[in-house]
């Protein structure tokens, strides 16, 4: 028998007092709750839905929160809701964290234009882990910062690492495989047997300022529905333009910064597969913040391992006999270019975790604050 079926077991409607019980069953919701949305938000964690607040004389969760955030008795002066919007010292510290990845991205592409050689590898490598360490404070502060109660094991950086770097190298090595190829490796540049994609990284990495901004967009949207909504389903059925919107809004912004970085270093636009990578991405880390862990990391993994059997049937295609596992990368590739791959793999996992984010993110309950200390 769950928690939920006790409580209208040993709760009839005819009781005097119904929503005491309650009160009892969740006084520490309710004690450390900040205002009467919070509470509202984890009795539906709860499994309390509109309909169930009527068998407390109630029309729907939210006014069913209020009356027991009334009831509970607090000392001194009532805490005030957290506010929707950081203050402006917290603000900047984030922004500026979240704009170090891109600069350190063009720095180091400024840099690999302008040295040849050996100087250009220690550059690169240099260059790589100063934007993996910026990406990683970026994501530890501010509004792409994931909840405390996060386990470490749900990390997902391993997979995003892999897709990001096959965004830089992976079409360059597929196109050169398809070939015979590759006859030695990358040398830095865009024209080498093994060309990087310098255009693609770059506008991801700056797109790290506008996931932060487009994620701090939604959460103060999603607690101004929470105030204005009336019902689960009121605001549930609010919550999801808001996140497609945000979405779309990130997506624009991956679009603009791709064409001008394609502009500016004088590569071709490949403007789908990244932004079905940013996509991905962006999603994906909306639920991690949440803490909705899981579906991330295995559509993460999922998408990663397309990628490394694609490539992998085309060298073990090259042993004798083995000639039929080429085929599909090859037609594909063949047909639609080396970008057809990461644009179907990417854009496909995304489409997955809007529909997953568009269920769990319109749930109240998602939107609770991590436990705080009492």
């Amino acid at each position: 028998m769950t928690g939920l079926d006790e409580l209208n077991r040993g709760t009839p409607s005819g009781a005097a007092d119904p929503v005491k019980a309650l009160l009892h069953r969740h006084r520490a919701l309710c004690e450390q709750a900040v205002d009467a949305l919070e509470i509202a938000a984890g009795l539906e964690a709860h499994g309390i839905t509109d309909r169930t607040a009527a068998r407390f004389r109630h029309r729907d969760v939210f006014s069913l929160a209020e009356e027991l955030y009334a009831r509970v008795p607090r000392d001194g002066a009532p805490r005030q809701p957290a506010p929707a919007t950081t203050s402006p010292g917290e603000g900047a510290g984030w922004t500026a964290l979240t704009l170090l990845p891109g600069a350190l991205c063009v720095a180091t592409v400024i840099a690999l234009r302008l040295t040849d050689g050996r100087p250009r590898l220690y550059i690169a490598a240099t260059g790589v882990l100063a934007v993996v360490l910026a990406l990683r404070a970026a994501l530890r502060r501010g509004p792409l910062s994931a909840r405390s109660d996060i386990p470490p094991r749900s990390t997902t950086a391993s997979w995003t690492c892999w897709l990001l770097g096959y965004a830089l190298l992976g079409d360059g090595l597929l196109n050169a495989a398809v070939t015979g190829g590759p006859d030695g490796l990358p040398d830095g540049t865009t024209e080498g047997d093994w060309p990087l994609a310098l255009a693609p990284a770059v506008a991801l990495a700056l797109s790290c300022a506008p996931a932060a901004w487009t994620a701090h967009v939604l959460a103060a949207r999603v607690r101004r529905r929470l105030a204005s909504s009336r019902g689960l389903e009121d605001f549930s059925a609010s919550v999801r333009p808001v996140l497609i919107g945000t979405t779309a809004l990130f997506l624009g912004a991956v679009a603009a910064l791709l064409t001008a970085a394609s502009a500016l270093l004088d590569e071709p636009l490949v403007l789908p597969p990244t932004l079905a990578l940013g996509g991905l991405l962006f999603l994906a880390r909306l639920l991690t913040i949440h803490g909705f862990t899981h579906a991330p990391k295995v559509v993460l993994a999922a998408t990663a391992t397309a990628h490394m059997t694609a490539l992998a049937t085309l060298f073990a295609a090259r042993l004798p006999g083995w000639d039929a596992l080429a085929t599909p990368v090859q037609t594909l590739t063949a047909t639609w270019g080396p970008a057809a791959l990461p644009t179907l793999t990417c854009g496909a996992a995304a489409l997955v975790l809007l529909v997953h984010a568009s269920r769990t993110l319109a749930r109240a309950s998602a939107h609770i604050p991590p436990e705080r200390p009492r």
